[in-house]
């Protein structure tokens, strides 16, 4: 956990949500995204709207583990993998950010005040 993490107390995660620190990390992710949907919360540990989001997952959070894997991404401590993510998948960089992948491709994403554990149910293919 980087300095910044632990001075804003933003580096603790629920325990059924999987870190992201390496490459090695996201390569498992996407593989997995073949099994179940996974989720990547793309998170800045210094950034209010980016706090709130992270607490908007977290309350209440119930998606069922057999269908679903949140992977939670310390956007600070790993920039290069953030980066990485942008270009595998795709996608615009942004945080904090939500990126739903199944089949090893990006099938959604959303940001900021858009992150929502409301909108990972709403975009979830069933």
């Amino acid at each position: 956990m980087s300095f910044l993490s632990r001075l804003m107390g933003g580096g603790s995660v629920r325990e059924d949500w999987q870190e992201i620190t390496s490459i090695d990390d996201l390569d498992q992710a996407e593989h997995e995204s073949h099994n179940r949907s996974v989720i990547i919360f793309k998170h800045s540990v210094i950034c209010g709207v980016s706090e709130r989001a992270k607490y908007r997952l977290e309350d209440g959070y119930d998606l069922d583990s057999n269908k679903a894997v949140l992977y939670y991404l310390d956007l600070l401590a790993y920039r290069d993998i953030s980066n990485e993510i942008a270009h595998r998948f795709g996608i615009i960089h942004q945080s904090p950010q939500i990126i739903i992948i199944e089949n090893g491709q990006a099938i959604f994403n959303t940001s900021h005040h858009s992150v929502s554990l409301d909108t990972l149910k709403q975009n979830l293919v069933a």
